[in-house]
């Protein structure tokens, strides 16, 4: 099952490639990961593994990144005991000051039963994606709003 979202940020594109492609940042922006913790290698970087902890329910991560080509494209796979999802996310410079965010999640679930399920759950991982992504467009803009004003990232 694949599943694409199409977002124009107002912000530029190498910052907001920058803010996608940290994993350290992912908590700050998705409502219901509690905790993100670096596994193997340089976070962000090709190769490097880390664990998504949600704030609630047992459906923890482990995130791959499998290429990072900033600021035009990150590719990570996220795998769980029941279902592997691969994350494309492309960033598409429109000006000097606005990107187009291109997600696209490709769901493979496990055994029968798990497929039966992700078929009856589509349009609540359909808002899942869409809620993931918005709240994103949000951390970023606020990110560059906060930057211009000559506050730091935190």
């Amino acid at each position: 099952m694949k599943h694409v979202v199409e977002l124009d940020i107002d912000v530029a594109q190498a910052p907001l490639a920058e803010l996608y492609a940290n994993p350290a940042l992912s908590p700050q922006w998705m409502d219901d990961i509690a905790r993100y913790e670096p596994l193997q290698g340089t976070p962000g970087s090709p190769g490097s593994t880390y664990r998504l902890v949600p704030k609630s329910g047992s459906l923890v991560f482990v995130a791959t990144v499998v290429s990072r080509d900033l600021p035009n494209e990150v590719v990570l796979n996220l795998d769980s005991p029941s279902v592997t999802v691969s994350v494309v996310g492309r960033l598409i410079p429109l000006s000097e000051s606005r990107t187009r965010l291109v997600s696209e999640e490709t769901f493979r679930f496990r055994g029968m039963v798990r497929r039966l399920v992700g078929v009856m759950a589509r349009p609540a991982i359909a808002r899942a994606h869409r809620r993931h992504m918005e709240a994103f467009k949000t951390f970023a803009e606020a990110q560059a709003a906060s930057l211009k004003r000559g506050l730091t990232t935190r």
